[in-house]
């Protein structure tokens, strides 16, 4: 049996194989394409844990987060990628947010010069129209702007914060958005749910809010919302766990969460954690996936902050099984060399790394109240993440403060 470090009062268990195995999926002789890969994952993963019993009964200290691994490679991505991510080449920000970002929460951000360099580069990136390319010389767009808003706000100098042109992002900001409130990604680009969020998050984090910039925004993104409870990425698309965050991370940040079916959004993630993985999907019959651990886990933390408005009570309360996500990262999601991935069987990747270890922080700290609750030693405890924006905490407090007073 796996063990957990200051077990929270909700009632988290950590599960063994017997526990898992009797969760096995029931095709009801119904064989598809969908069911075959869904048993094939759960057959990986129950070898895997099987594996792991028979080690975990030797090694006391196990299961363990290969920090020095991860931070290693990190670090030489920094600085070194691999000719594979020359297909990101649109996506450079990005890249700098992921490992940033990653760094942060396993508490090892590289030095002040490094850093330093990293401002330059985005100085580099950002558009004289306003807002952030994918690299130098590229068109502006809301997701690298976003990007790199974080990242700027994750190394939080001064130099970093003086960096960003607040001027042409405010024009930047006000030349995507639409009379409906919704946002393109770019000028001319699609209207989607994560444009919606992206300019929100972007917006606060600089001291850019307005109710003007916003207004009927929240209605919009309401309006993506589906029967299922999700968020789909614009009116009549499927729910998905990406825009699902995107969807009630945007209305919390505009204190407009009431707007939307709260309780059906709680059902359909709570259906999303898969029995024998312990890890989340994405959508309705799709595989488990490494990444929807922050996608999917984060959305519970905002939803309990939001029943805690009425129900202080509930303020504590961390509604899904932190232990089985926790399981499934730090058992099922390390590659041996350092980062993350999707599910066994996949390749190690940036995103992955970064997402899973943000999701791995939500399981450990929940709401942020009270003490963590960490599967294995205390040597697996990551850093916290603010579950809105996905940087710590304090970087999301010291950039609004700094822009409040340099406003």
């Amino acid at each position: 049996m796996l063990k957990a470090i200051k077990l929270t009062k909700m009632e988290n268990y950590i599960r063994i194989l017997s526990d898992i195995t009797a969760e096995n999926y029931e095709d009801e002789n119904v064989i598809t394409n969908t069911s075959s890969e869904q048993i094939d994952v759960e057959s990986m993963i129950l070898k895997i844990f099987k594996s792991f019993e028979c080690k975990a009964s030797i090694d006391p200290n196990l299961p363990k987060l290969h920090r020095n691994a991860h931070i290693k490679l990190l670090k030489n991505y920094l600085l070194h990628l691999p000719k594979s991510y020359r297909c990101l080449e649109a996506s450079q920000p990005w890249l700098i947010y992921w490992i940033l970002h990653a760094l942060w929460t396993l508490n090892d951000l590289p030095d002040a010069n490094i850093l330093s360099d990293v401002v330059w580069f985005l100085s580099r990136c950002q558009h004289p129209d306003g807002g952030y390319g994918g690299g130098p010389h590229q068109f502006a767009h809301l997701g690298t702007t976003y990007a790199a808003i974080n990242a700027l706000c994750i190394i939080g100098t001064d130099e970093a914060y003086e960096s960003i042109n607040r001027k042409s992002l405010q024009k930047f900001l006000w030349s995507v958005r639409d009379e409906d409130g919704s946002f393109a990604l770019h000028n001319g680009g699609e209207h989607d749910i994560r444009g919606a969020y992206c300019a929100i998050s972007v917006a606060k984090l600089t001291n850019l809010n307005s109710d003007n910039l916003f207004d009927k925004t929240a209605e919009w993104v309401v309006s993506c919302q589906t029967y299922e409870g999700g968020f789909g990425g614009c009116p009549g698309m499927e729910a998905h766990g990406g825009y699902a965050f995107c969807g009630v991370a945007s209305l919390a940040l505009l204190n407009r969460a009431h707007l939307c079916d709260i309780d059906s959004l709680l059902r359909w993630c709570v259906n999303r954690q898969m029995r024998v993985e312990g890890g989340f999907q994405g959508r309705t019959n799709k595989l488990v996936d490494g990444c929807y651990s922050f996608w999917q886990g984060a959305i519970f933390p905002i939803i309990s902050a939001i029943i805690s408005q009425e129900n202080k009570q509930l303020v504590d309360k961390v509604l899904f099984n932190q232990g089985a996500l926790q399981e499934y990262i730090i058992i099922c999601c390390q590659s041996p060399d350092g980062g993350l991935i999707d599910k066994p069987g996949k390749p190690r990747d940036i995103y992955h790394t970064c997402y899973t270890l943000s999701g791995l922080s939500v399981a450990q700290h929940g709401t942020n109240v009270g003490e963590p609750f960490i599967v294995g030693t205390p040597l697996n405890e990551l850093n916290r993440v603010h579950p809105l924006h996905n940087i710590a905490p304090h970087f999301v407090y010291n950039a609004i403060e700094y822009f409040k007073r340099n406003n």
